[in-house]
């Protein structure tokens, strides 16, 4: 006989310190009394089997209730009895065989903080441990194979959507149970970030494995389970697979799976007529979602496909590059290139969902992390404390550490979040979400001037237009004058260019001033800066004299 496992702490807390309850979830048959009371055991926590508290309710058992009553009364009286054992302390849970695929069940069980685990089995497994059950409706005078068969079909996707899949083979309880015990263990729930908008809030998901969790994260919160995917070439050969295998899991139906060259230029009209033409040929309808996998360049110009396809559809958010992740992914903004600059055409359009899937980093170029982190840099002066990390340990994110990666991404989008949800539109007359543009002016104007040919990144811009910015700021006397310094050693120290001159072309003043003034920011003619008094102190000013700006150009290594 097994000894039995040591006791663990009850798994998973919540933020604040209270352990989440475990619901177990999957087919008749698939063991979640017998494994819930071995765990249950394990974990110090009381066990419930929702059927047992279900026919001590009604005084009657589960057979004769669905003969009476019928279905949806036995559904409604478990619902109320799931959410009523998940109200209170936590306990570990086995549900009904078709419990989880009732969507008001699911969403309490996700309300309720506990983590779902799903037994899932295959008919093989089940089908000596399910035939000649009495106590179990669907299976009287009935071939229990083509049962289970039929069960499956319509669970499984729903099954999906549990935090946890366990595959249970044909062996002994403890031994399932160690596995279970053991996937408790090593799961780590992402976090959840709210992007409360008043019109159409969603979350932002930072964690790692949630490509291959995709179908069941984002099913919640689409109107079908219909999807076209845009990718770009070279992600698509990295990330497609895993992405597909799990909305393929959680039951989608993939209409499309489109892909546009890698770069920026793909951000432009004659791209975007193409990716609108194939998402009609597709048969893409008013309920199909188009889910972007790639990095901003991606994201952009799919979340703008998805504006203008059919006048609006479901957009969900996949970002794979770190300034993705950190910031384009974020906030609704969408739109392509044009000759006179960045960004000049698109659309505010809110994703459902983002899946920031962290360890999809690890396969980013080293020159593309750097690029991203550019964005973390100027979340951290917008923010404070976080540019005190940022300084302190940046450099690991940089180089690949996935705690530092996950950390920089979180902080980051809860930053993004809590300014898009205080001024969504950036219609705020100062401050507000305009902020989000520190050192994009300058970064934008060099960017186009490069032509956009994959010379330099989107973030090499900002990360120079950082220090410009800071170096702009302690001109005008707003802020110390060792900032700028600050600001440009720690840009250089990650390996990014921290000024005009570490670029190996040059540019004139006339060039950058011309295409700052078509800035989106421009207002009556008048340039616009974002500036900084302080880490954590930023400001939108108008009256910046276009002569100082140009001195500073020149300062920096322009000619002219």
């Amino acid at each position: 006989m097994t000894a039995p496992a040591p006791a663990m702490p009850p798994p998973l807390d919540i933020p604040g310190g209270r352990p989440r309850s475990v619901v177990l979830v999957g087919m008749p048959g698939s063991g979640k009394s017998s494994i819930g009371r071995r765990l249950a055991q394990r974990l110090g926590l009381p066990f419930c089997d929702a059927d047992a508290e279900i026919e001590a309710a009604a005084g009657q058992p589960i057979t004769e209730i669905f003969a009476r009553y019928g279905e949806p009364h036995f559904r409604e009286g478990e619902r109320r009895v799931i959410a009523r054992l998940l109200s209170g302390p936590p306990v570990v849970l086995a549900t009904g065989g078709g419990a989880y695929a009732d969507a008001e069940t699911r969403r309490a069980i996700r309300d309720s903080g506990a983590v779902a685990l799903w037994l899932r089995c295959t008919v093989p497994v089940l089908l000596p441990r399910v035939a000649g059950r009495s106590t179990r409706p669907m299976f009287l005078d009935q071939d229990p194979e083509a049962v289970l068969n039929r069960l499956m079909a319509a669970r499984h996707p729903f099954y999906a959507e549990a935090d946890i899949v366990v595959n249970c083979l044909d062996e002994s309880p403890e031994t399932t149970t160690d596995r279970v015990q053991a996937a408790l263990e090593g799961h780590a729930m992402p976090d959840r970030l709210p992007v409360a908008l008043s019109a159409s809030p969603y979350e932002v998901l930072v964690g790692e494995g949630l490509l291959a969790r995709a179908g069941g994260l984002i099913a919640p919160v689409l109107p079908a389970r219909r999807v076209a995917i845009v990718s770009d070439a070279s992600v698509a050969a990295l990330h497609l697979p895993a992405l597909r295998a799990g909305l393929e899991r959680a039951g989608f139906e993939i209409r499309a799976s489109l892909s546009v060259p890698p770069g920026e230029a793909s951000k432009s009209f004659s791209p975007f007529g193409t990716l609108m033409e194939a998402l009609l040929a597709a048969g893409i309808d008013r309920s199909t979602a188009i889910v972007a996998l790639g990095g901003g360049v991606v994201g952009d110009l799919a979340g703008f496909a998805a504006a203008a396809a059919l006048r609006g559809l479901p957009f969900v958010q996949v970002p794979t590059t770190l300034l993705a992740q950190v910031d384009s992914s974020v906030g609704g903004k969408t739109g392509i290139n044009l000759k006179a600059g960045k960004n000049l055409a698109g659309a505010f359009h809110q994703p459902r969902i983002v899946l920031a899937d962290t360890g999809v980093l690890a396969t980013l170029p080293a020159r593309e992390l750097r690029a991203g982190y550019a964005e973390v840099a100027k979340h951290g002066l917008l923010q404070g404390p976080l540019w005190d990390w940022c300084e302190a340990e940046g450099a690991k994110a940089v180089a690949g550490d996935a705690a530092a990666l996950r950390h920089a991404v979180l902080e980051s989008c809860r930053l993004k979040a809590a300014v898009v949800a205080a001024d969504e539109r950036e219609e705020s007359p100062e401050g507000g979400r305009a902020l989000l543009n520190l050192g994009h002016t300058f970064g934008h104007a060099i960017e186009a001037e490069c032509g956009y040919d994959g010379s330099l990144l989107h973030g090499e811009g900002v990360a120079i237009g950082l220090g410009l910015a800071a170096r702009l700021s302690a001109r005008l006397g707003l802020c110390d004058a060792a900032l700028p310094g600050r600001v440009e050693a720690h840009i250089a120290a990650v390996g990014l260019p921290a000024r005009l001159a570490d670029l190996p072309r040059g540019f004139t003043v006339e060039a950058l001033m011309g295409r700052m003034r078509k800035d989106k920011k421009v207002r009556d003619g008048a340039l616009r800066f974002v500036l900084l008094r302080a880490p954590g102190e930023a400001l939108t000013r108008g009256d910046v004299p276009p002569a100082l700006v140009e001195d500073l150009l020149r300062e920096a290594g322009a000619t002219g």
